[in-house]
């Protein structure tokens, strides 16, 4: 099986600048909700989503925590400089890198790096800010440059960790399609309730939409609850500049799953329906069964090495066949937690579903409203198929508010 050839210009719509949502609704759960199904579009309110999910479901959440990843430092000429964190360097793991109390290197994006070439600079502490912040006396330094990106240390005194230092001293990374800066209703609002770990530099938006009252009303239902991490990265606004898909080179983020949740996914295989919120979690899912053939095939052979295996390539899923089932691929995994003794798995995607995709794990998905000519739309044309511009269409002529801090959707996948 190839690659698929696919036009990204098939793949737009027109959206005026004012259907773009620049700030969340005042209430989370009173966002539009669109339902799709079976070919039929409507649309209700969010707070009712549970009356359109299938009682007899396992619902997925991405249950990562955005961090304040901007921050902006001055040199002594006087120049502002600002360091995006992408993902920890040293120490690698997020954990451990934010438990960290007097250095840490991250990879990092650079503002007005032209202006920066070498040395220390320090954070640009604003007027009237907490003496605190002046006292951690935060420094970086830049190590070198990676592709796109640079490797930046930082070191602070106080003894405090690292998250705390990033919590006081940056700022939420919001989408820059919004054309504003970070405001104090960010802080909460591009944050999911459920939200547990450290790591993703943007949100995983359709979770934005869940109040504790939708979560209880799911509850209620008798639908099961489980989480999934995957860490976003700045790559989910990189836009497509190739021409066809196939020279699109897709972004990789972490993910890590857990014993108890691989448990739950094993005894609901072809038993319930899986709902993803998000397309986080759709990616996160579908990876997990690649990440299980892996297992499957290679965990009994001499010199396997996880680390190797761990890492599933962009176009992997179209290269071959697969014919195991979720249940082999799970149990795979399973056995292999077991066997080696942990609680949590710990993988890296590069997963890119484009329309030829096939689907092994979802089922329906809770998403909001894409960019045109996005690797989201992309994945959303392989999930409804060319629905997807019935579906816009629908949402551009009923008002609906798009993008991260717009209004959410229903879909169930169209075999």
């Amino acid at each position: 099986m190839l690659q698929p050839v696919i036009r990204i210009q098939d793949y737009t719509y027109d959206l005026p600048s004012d259907r773009i949502a620049r700030y969340p609704l005042e209430q989370r759960d009173s966002s539009k909700l669109l339902v799709y199904k079976e070919g039929t579009v409507s649309h209700s309110v969010f707070s009712s989503l549970c009356g359109f999910l299938p009682s007899a479901s396992l619902m997925v959440f991405n249950d990562t925590k955005v961090v304040p990843a901007r921050m902006l430092f001055r040199k002594d000429s006087g120049a502002v400089i600002e360091v995006f964190c992408l993902e920890p360097h040293l120490p690698e793991d997020y954990a451990v890198s934010f438990a960290s109390r007097e250095h840490c290197s991250w990879k990092a994006i650079i503002g007005n790096a032209r202006k920066w070439k070498s040395g220390t600079i320090n954070l640009l502490v604003p007027d009237g800010a907490d003496a605190w912040i002046s006292a951690l006396n935060l420094r970086a330094a830049m190590l070198e440059r990676v592709d796109n990106s640079y490797l930046v240390e930082f070191r602070w005194d106080g003894g405090v960790p690292f998250s705390e230092v990033m919590e006081k001293c940056g700022n939420i990374p919001i989408p820059p399609y919004l054309n504003r800066e970070a405001e104090s209703i960010d802080k909460e609002r591009y944050q999911t309730l459920y939200a547990r770990y450290r790591g993703s530099v943007a949100a995983p938006t359709a979770g934005l939409h869940f109040t504790d009252a939708v979560l209880n009303s799911i509850d209620r239902a008798g639908i099961l609850r489980e989480e999934v991490c995957l860490h976003v990265g700045a790559g989910t606004f990189l836009p497509v500049k190739s021409e066809l898909i196939s020279g699109h080179i897709m972004h990789s983020e972490p993910f890590s799953v857990s014993s108890a949740f691989l448990r739950r996914l094993y005894d609901s295989a072809g038993e319930k329906p899986v709902i993803a919120v998000g397309t986080t979690s759709v990616r996160t899912l579908e990876s997990l069964y690649f990440l299980g053939v892996h297992i499957l095939e290679n965990a009994g052979k001499p010199g396997f090495n996880y680390t190797e295996a761990s890492f599933i390539s962009q176009w992997e899923p179209y290269q071959r066949e697969y014919g195991y089932s979720l249940r082999e691929v799970t149990g795979a995994v399973l056995e292999y937690m077991s066997d080696n003794g942990l609680d949590r798995l710990h993988a890296r995607t590069q997963i890119i579903i484009v329309p030829g995709y096939r689907f092994r794990v979802v089922d329906a998905m809770v998403t909001n409203f894409h960019q045109p000519q996005s690797t989201l739309l992309l994945l959303i044309a392989a999930f409804i198929g060319e629905d997807w511009r019935k579906v816009y269409g629908y949402a551009l002529e009923n008002g609906f508010r798009f993008l991260s801090y717009g209004d959410s959707s229903l879909l169930f996948r169209k075999n």
